[in-house]
Parts: C-alpha cells; sequence; structure tokens
C-alpha cells in the first residue's frame, strides 16, 4: 500500500504549473519574436519614401521613384522600372549602397 502512494505522479497543481511553463516557453519562443519582426516590417513599409533604395524578398534591389498605397515604383537600372508591392519589401539600404555594386 505504501509503494502505491508514492507512484501517485503529479497532482493538479503540478499539472497547472507544467502547462503554465509549456504557454510562457510558446511565448517567449515563438509569438514574442513573430509579433516584433512584424512590428518592424510594418514600421519599414511606413517608411518607405522616394529615394529610398530597398531590397524585395525576391532579391531585386533599387531605387524607389513613386510611392502610392499599396504599391512603389523601383527603379532596378537606367529606365527600367518596376512595380512591386510594399509588403515585398525585404529591407532598407543605407544610402550610395546600389553605385557600390
Amino acid at each position: 500500500m505504501a509503494q502505491d502512494a508514492g507512484a501517485q505522479g503529479m497532482g493538479v497543481m503540478g499539472q497547472v504549473i507544467f502547462f503554465a511553463g509549456f504557454i510562457l516557453i510558446f511565448y517567449f519562443l515563438i509569438w514574442r519574436p513573430q509579433s516584433k519582426r512584424a512590428k518592424e516590417h510594418k514600421a519599414l513599409m511606413a517608411g518607405l519614401d522616394k529615394g529610398d533604395e530597398v531590397v524585395t524578398s525576391g532579391g531585386v534591389a533599387g531605387k524607389i521613384t513613386k510611392v502610392a498605397d499599396d504599391f512603389i515604383v523601383v527603379e532596378i537600372a537606367d529606365n527600367v522600372e518596376v512595380k512591386v508591392q510594399k509588403v515585398a519589401v525585404a529591407a532598407a539600404l543605407p544610402k550610395g549602397t546600389l553605385k557600390d555594386i
């Protein structure tokens, strides 16, 4: 009889603590970093302006020549312009980066 009482395992409180720990780990490893990246990307899209140098998610680098609500026009070579959705912009480059390439 004494052995049966010791082999019960976790009680209700132990299960609650385990579940709360699992939720905290899930929050800090998945939800928080994802929301942080989403905020940074949203700020990047809001800050796009004519003359900025950007790289799209497809790897195309160019200079913004026109900004609309959802689209931008990117000049990728002399007299070659491409319309791109703002969401497709992966990063803004420092000024003068395209001249060095």
